[in-house]
């Protein structure tokens, strides 16, 4: 299982590079969407996953049983969803008004209209 989640995450990562490097501001948008989605899937499989075993601390203890799930990268994740998510509807909109002011969706296009 772990192995495959490594894999996934490379194969995301890989995805996510080769659209940062893209001529078009819309595969950047989706490269950063795919970015961040890698880097929460490895912060996920790194935490180890645990299968229907939520983190309850029993009454009187300090600490959930050995072999239940971690909360902490879970609330991490959620975090990092939610900013993901604001940097990528940041991002969507200065392209947006980027693609209104010149005209192009190219970003050699955009450098030479900076001159």
């Amino acid at each position: 299982m772990f192995v495959i989640l490594a894999l996934l995450v490379g194969a995301l990562y890989a995805a996510a590079f080769c659209l940062l490097l893209a001529r078009t501001t819309t595969r950047l948008l989706f490269g950063l969407l795919l970015l961040g989605h890698a880097a929460n899937l490895l912060i996920f499989s790194a935490a180890g996953l645990v299968r229907a075993s939520p983190a309850i601390v029993p009454s009187g203890a300090e600490r959930p049983p050995p072999g239940h799930a971690d909360p902490i990268p879970q609330a991490l994740i959620l975090t990092a969803i939610v900013i993901s998510f604001a940097v990528l509807a940041f991002a969507a909109v200065l392209v947006q008004r980027a693609h209104q002011a010149s005209g192009t969706n190219d970003t050699e296009e955009l450098r030479t209209t900076e001159t």
